[in-house]
Parts: structure tokens; C-alpha cells; sequence
């Protein structure tokens, strides 16, 4: 289910910044519906770069709000099969939140990895005045590939390119500055570990795509240019991360990070990392964030996170007989009209009890 209005309202200030200002949403609006400089208006407790950006660049903050939305449907779309399924109840995610689980720097992550994405496909758009396409004067050629046809093609960069540096040097100047201010405490450096590993969830994997030139249909010039993944990949590969996310500790100069364990490789850039066990989301508890699995849709014959042994916690389904209604029976008119009729489906599905 996606998150309501009001609780879209919470997301962009629940993950911008730490849990300091968790809860500073209710007395603002939503900024999804605001303008940018009423956003910067009313959040006074911005400083630092995050201040700069709100005076200097207001339609970044827009990009802002709209990369965070991003990261929050992509998070809910990754867990949709999960104990927690990144729930959009804003006092319970809140409280993730302000724990440092596994669960916290996924959020962190493709939170960071959505705002880099959006201002930089915002860029290729030209819907910012600051960037545009990537420069590609200073870059070596591409490679050619070996396939039919590409023998002694000329090759040349062109198209329009994603800026991905731009929209990752923003994503940082703003989901990093709270942080930065306490980067010799534990948790910040933990977060701003998960911040980098979602912004190079993205900047890591651009991809090159090229487009032939030549009368009837030769391939004597191919321009080619970078664009970024698609999102949904950048979610499926920081989902990996989190399933092999390393528990850390910090160093006695408070400024490195440990992993837990023994013989276990230090974290490379792109892991996520956590320094405490997560609950196991099976009953509601409003201190851990925990919504609990009662009532849930499970899959009675799967074995995995969204098996009804593992999601109902052992404590069984009960199946169930829904009727839903759904278009059926279209037909297009010339022209332009699709026009449907209401059917009624029965769906058996079963619940957590």
C-alpha cells in the first residue's frame, strides 16, 4: 500500500535528517505539495550546507523531496515480503529510524541513492538551470563492442549523457550535512557509510548507450553516451547489500569502524553496515517500530520471506475468500476512449493470525 498524503508529509524531513528532527513534519505541511522556499521557510533547523542549498538553490530542495519519495516506494516495493515492510506509519518509522539496525541503513542508503538519482535524471530533463547534459570533451572514447556490423565504425560521444557527479555531489551537500557535524560519533559515521553506499549504488553502475548512424541502415558513426541504472536495479543491488550487511563497532579513537567477529573482511564502500540486531518485527511494539505480521498476506507454499511460516512467525494462517472488483471486458473507441466494464474476481488468500 503506498504511504497516504500525511504520511508522504513526514517521510521528506524523517529521512533528511537524523532523528533530531524527527517529528519537526507535523507543524510544517507537506512539502510534496509545497513550494521549495516554504520548505526552507518553515524548516528552521536546517544549517550548514543543507541552509546554503535552501537560499541559493530552492528547486534543488525540490529535487530533494522527490528523490526521498523515490527512496521510500523503492524501499516498500523491497520489502513488500518482509516482517518489515518499510511502513510509511510515520510514529513507528520514526522509530526505526533512531535505532541502528539493518533496516535503518537500507532506508539511509536508497534514500541517498534516490536524491542522487533524481537531480541528476532532473539535469538530463532540463529542468535545472545549475546542469545539463555531461561533459564528455575529456573523457577517452568508448570502447567498441564486437558484434556484425561494427567493423570500422567511428565512434564519438554525443546524445545527452547523465550528469551523475552533479546529482551525486547534491545528494551529499545535503543528506550528509547533520552528520558531518558529529562524524566522530559512532552513528554518524555509520550513516554517512550508508549515504555513499547508496549514491554509489548508483554511480558505480552508469551504463553506455550508443545509437547508429548511416544511410540504409549502416553503422558508419555510432555516438554513444552514460546513463544511469535503472532504479529498480539500484534497489535490487542494495537489497543484496542488505542481506550481507556487515555489524560494526566502533574504534577506540571513535573514528573508525570495526566489523564484529572474527576473520571477517573490513566493509568496502559499497556495503551497508549496523551496529545493533534488529527486532524480529513479529509483534506490534511500538518502541522498536514494529507493526507486528498479524493480518498480513503470506504465501502459503513459498519458503522464503514471504512464506507464511516465516512471515506469520510460526503462529500459522487462516485463509481467506475476498471479492475484488477490476476492469474487465475493454474496448477502445475511435478515438480516444477506453471504456471498461466492472467484474468481480474471488481471490482466496491467506492471512497471518
Amino acid at each position: 500500500m503506498l504511504p497516504s498524503s500525511r504520511t508522504q508529509m513526514g517521510l521528506f524531513f524523517i529521512l533528511l535528517c537524523p532523528a533530531n528532527i524527527i517529528g519537526l513534519w507535523w507543524a510544517v505541511g507537506s512539502p510534496l505539495v509545497m513550494d521549495p522556499n516554504s520548505i526552507c521557510r518553515k524548516t528552521k533547523r536546517l544549517a550548514g550546507k543543507q541552509a546554503e542549498l535552501c537560499q541559493l538553490e530552492p528547486e534543488i530542495v525540490q529535487e530533494v523531496a522527490k528523490g526521498t519519495k523515490l527512496g521510500v516506494r523503492e524501499c516498500q516495493y523491497q520489502f513488500r515480503f518482509r516482517r518489515w515492510n518499510c511502513t510509511s506509519h510515520s510514529k513507528y518509522f520514526g522509530k526505526i529510524l533512531q535505532q541502528d539496525i539493518r533496516e535503518t541503513a537500507f532506508v539511509y542508503a536508497i534514500t541517498a541513492a534516490g536524491v542522487s538519482h533524481t537531480i541528476t535524471q532532473a539535469c538530463s530533463m532540463g529542468e535545472l538551470l545549475q546542469c545539463g547534459c555531461e561533459l564528455t570533451r575529456s573523457r577517452a572514447p568508448p570502447s567498441p563492442t564486437v558484434g556484425p556490423g561494427t567493423e570500422g565504425t567511428a565512434w564519438e560521444w554525443g546524445g545527452c549523457g547523465d550528469d551523475v557527479q552533479f546529482g551525486y555531489e547534491k545528494s551529499q551537500q545535503f543528506m550528509d550535512a547533520k552528520s558531518k557535524k558529529g562524524k566522530n560519533d559512532i552513528r554518524a559515521l555509520i550513516d554517512l557509510h550508508n549515504n555513499e553506499a547508496g549514491r554509489l549504488a548508483v554511480r558505480s553502475y552508469m551504463r553506455t548507450e550508443c545509437k547508429c548512424h548511416g544511410l540504409s541502415g549502416s553503422c558508419t558513426l555510432r555516438t554513444c553516451w552514460r546513463k544511469m541504472p535503472h532504479f529498480r536495479e539500484v534497489g535490487d543491488r542494495l537489497l543484496e547489500r542488505f542481506n550481507g550487511a556487515f555489524k560494526v563497532m566502533g574504534g577506540n579513537d571513535g573514528k573508525t569502524l570495526i566489523p564484529v567477529g572474527d576473520n571477517i573482511k573490513p566493509p568496502d564502500k559499497q556495503d551497508l553496515i549496523y551496529s545493533a540486531d534488529s527486532p524480529d518485527f513479529c509483534s506490534a511494539n511500538r518502541k522498536t517500530g514494529s507493526l507486528g505480521t498479524r493480518g498480513r498476506v503470506c504465501n502459503s507454499t513459498a519458503m522464503d520471506t514471504s512464506g507464511c511460516d516465516l512471515l506469520c512467525c510460526g503462529r500459522g494462517h487462516r485463509d481467506e475468500t475476498v471479492v475484488l472488483e477490476e476492469n474487465c471486458l475493454c474496448r477502445f473507441h475511435w478515438c480516444c476512449v477506453v471504456q471498461c466494464r466492472k467484474c468481480s474476481v474471488r481471490q482466496e488468500l491467506s492471512l497471518c493470525i
